[in-house]
C-alpha cells in the first residue's frame, strides 16, 4: 500500500524527513487523488525549512502537521544516506512540480497554482499548455483580509483541483497551507517556494552540476546577496552545529547498545 511510504522517515534535529524520491512522492499523491483523500500537505524541506521550523512556533506547527516531509536540500539527502536510506537524489519542488506534469501517470490531474504575480502565472499557463490546469490566483503581498480569504479559499474549491502548488516562499506558503488545508476540497498542497518564478523564466536556476552536487544554495547566493546571505552562511552554519551534536548522540547510543 502507497500510504506506508509515511511511516519511512527519520528525524532530523527535531523534523520528521521522509526519505523519499521524486517517483514515490507522486505515487502517493496519486493514491490521494484516487481516493479523494483531502487535507494532505507537503512540505519540500531543506536546511532553511528545518532550522526556522525550530525558530518560528507557526512554521514549526506546520511542518509537523504535514502529511510529507520532502527532501529538497542535499545535505538532507546525504543525511538519509548516512541513516540507512539509499536516495539517489533529492526531490527538489521544481522537479517534482514539472514530473507531475509530465508523467503519463499523471496527465489526468488538475492542477491549481496560488502565488506568484499575474504575469508569472499567465507564463505558467504558455509554459504548460499540456497540462491541465483548473485554475490560478496571484494573491496579495499584503495580508488578505477576511472576505478576500475565504473568496480566494472559495475560488480554489470551485476549481475542483486535485493538486494545489503554493508559490509564496517560506514560511508564508507552508503556514499557509497549514491554516486552510482543512477548508480546501483539494486532496494534496504543496508549497514550492520559487518553482513559478523559475518556469516562468523570471529567476534562473543553478546547473544541473550544481545542484547535483549540493551547490544551489551557492548559486542562489551570488544572484541575491542581500536576501540570503544571512539563510546561508549564517543557517547553515547552525544547521551544521546541531547536526553533528545530533550525530554523536546517535553514535554514542549505538556504542552503548553494542556494549
Amino acid at each position: 500500500m502507497v500510504d506506508q511510504q509515511i511511516a519511512t522517515s527519520f528525524n532530523l534535529i527535531g523534523t520528521k524527513v521522509n526519505p523519499l524520491s521524486h517517483e514515490q512522492i507522486l505515487a502517493q499523491m496519486g493514491e490521494w487523488v484516487r481516493t479523494r483523500s483531502t487535507g494532505h500537505t507537503v512540505v519540500v524541506a531543506n536546511t532553511h525549512v528545518i532550522m526556522e521550523s525550530r525558530q518560528n512556533p507557526a512554521l514549526g506547527q506546520a511542518v509537523r502537521a504535514a502529511s510529507l516531509i520532502i527532501p529538497d536540500g542535499m545535505p538532507l539527502v546525504v543525511v538519509a544516506r548516512w541513516r540507512g536510506f539509499p536516495l539517489k537524489s533529492r526531490a527538489d519542488g521544481p522537479g517534482l512540480m514539472f514530473k507531475a506534469f509530465s508523467e503519463e501517470s499523471c496527465k489526468h490531474w488538475r492542477h491549481y497554482f496560488y502565488g506568484g504575480t499575474p504575469e508569472v502565472l499567465a507564463s505558467l499557463f504558455v509554459q504548460f499548455p499540456d497540462t491541465k490546469i483548473a485554475g490560478a490566483s496571484a494573491p496579495h503581498f499584503r495580508p488578505l483580509t477576511p472576505k478576500e480569504d475565504a473568496l480566494a479559499v472559495a475560488e480554489i474549491n470551485a476549481a475542483q483541483a486535485d493538486i494545489l502548488w503554493v508559490g509564496l516562499g517560506c514560511p508564508k506558503q507552508e503556514i499557509w497551507m497549514h491554516e486552510h488545508v482543512d477548508r480546501l476540497n483539494v486532496p494534496v498542497l504543496l508549497g514550492v517556494g520559487q518553482a513559478f518564478d523559475i518556469f516562468a523564466g523570471v529567476k534562473s536556476r543553478a546547473p544541473s552540476w550544481m545542484q547535483n552536487t549540493g551547490l544551489e544554495w551557492l548559486f542562489r547566493l551570488i544572484h541575491e546577496p542581500k536576501r540570503l546571505w544571512k539563510r546561508y552562511l549564517v543557517n547553515n552554519s547552525v544547521f551544521l552545529y546541531y547536526l553533528f551534536l545530533e550525530q554523536i548522540g546517535i553514535t554514542l547510543r549505538k556504542h552503548k547498545i553494542n556494549k
